[in-house]
């Protein structure tokens, strides 16, 4: 996400606002964002992170993981979310590879081709940030994968489908207590050519949905609604083919909703959000939708991309407390 008036960020935050003027004001901070190479500011970075780190004595390092909401345990139990995964791995199409995704990506891999303030990134003094999505790194082999096929054949239409479970973290803050600092998500990608009448968001779009529908049936659910919501007047077609294809699928709806607003600006042409129903109320366990992302990594208009992601603490937790109460069954 690009800033076409950087100083507006200054002027919007009062802490940087202090900080700055009592450092040298608004020039050191062009200098360290500008002035510096990246190499020269992680060799600066590192040795002032060595000597604060030097000072810190074992007491001091308690009282921080007493206190930091980032490095204290999921309170999710490991047995829990290790069933959700099973669930969600039992569902997988075999078309679907499975990959260990490093814990670090490049800086600015969330926020260069999507709307992510890279506040809410945990930004490392390597010049990397900590995975706040699977699906952003997915996507980043998606492309590069994509990127060799077309260079082997310029209209290769060979589909690319990745999926990865990955610990994230983010840096936003929320008052509400349940929400985690760091999280399971269980991601997908399909990446692929424009083949023409929308081809490709329809087929992926409903493999997408019916490996939801599935996953979370053996996860516990009893009941799942996707609620697909159109972007634009193109897609229209796509949401009533795809209805169409999972009508038949038991324990599922598939409805519209038009009034969503998040994710506007973030998703192309239609997204989709997924919930599953606890005691007459639904909770949402899954966001997903079209993305622009592998048309800006490749340089290339015609690609496609679709993503997906579930949250496998939210999944374990609902479930294994519906168990509990006599609800649905245990998660198998």
């Amino acid at each position: 996400m690009r800033r076409d008036d950087p100083g507006r960020d200054i002027s919007a935050n009062p802490a940087l606002r202090r900080v700055l003027g009592r450092l040298g004001g608004p020039e050191l901070l062009d200098l360290l964002s500008d002035g510096v190479s990246g190499g020269d500011l992680t060799t600066l970075l590192l040795e002032v992170f060595r000597r604060r780190a030097d000072r810190l004595s074992p007491a001091e390092v308690m009282r921080r993981y007493r206190s930091d909401r980032f490095v204290a345990p999921a309170p999710t139990s490991f047995t829990a979310l290790r069933r959700t995964e099973d669930a969600l791995l039992s569902a997988l199409p075999d078309a679907f590879e499975m990959l260990v995704l490093a814990p670090v990506l490049p800086l600015a891999a969330h926020s260069s081709v999507a709307t992510v303030d890279p506040r809410k990134v945990i930004a490392t003094v390597r010049g990397s940030e900590v995975a706040a999505d699977p699906t952003n790194a997915l996507a980043l082999e998606a492309s590069l994968r994509r990127s060799l096929a077309l260079a082997a054949a310029p209209r290769s239409p060979a589909l690319v489908r990745l999926a990865a479970s990955q610990r994230v973290a983010r840096a936003q803050h929320f008052g509400d207590t349940g929400m985690l600092a760091h999280f399971q998500i269980f991601g997908l990608v399909t990446a692929g050519r424009d083949t023409g009448n929308r081809s490709f968001e329809h087929q992926q779009l409903a493999e997408h949905l019916r490996f939801a529908a599935a996953a979370l049936a053996a996860a516990g659910a009893q009941y799942t609604q996707v609620r697909l919501t159109c972007l634009e007047d193109a897609s229209r077609p796509v949401i009533e083919r795809v209805r169409g294809d999972l009508a038949a699928l038991p324990a599922i709806s598939v409805v519209e909703d038009p009034e969503r607003t998040t994710g506007r600006g973030y998703y192309t042409g239609m997204c989709f959000k997924i919930y599953t129903s606890v005691e007459d109320q639904y909770l949402e366990v899954a966001d997903g939708g079209f993305v622009d992302w592998s048309q800006l990594l490749t340089g290339n208009r015609k690609e496609r991309l679709l993503i997906s992601g579930f949250g496998v603490d939210r999944i374990a937790d609902i479930h294994r407390t519906e168990a509990a109460s006599g609800g649905a069954g245990p998660i198998v």
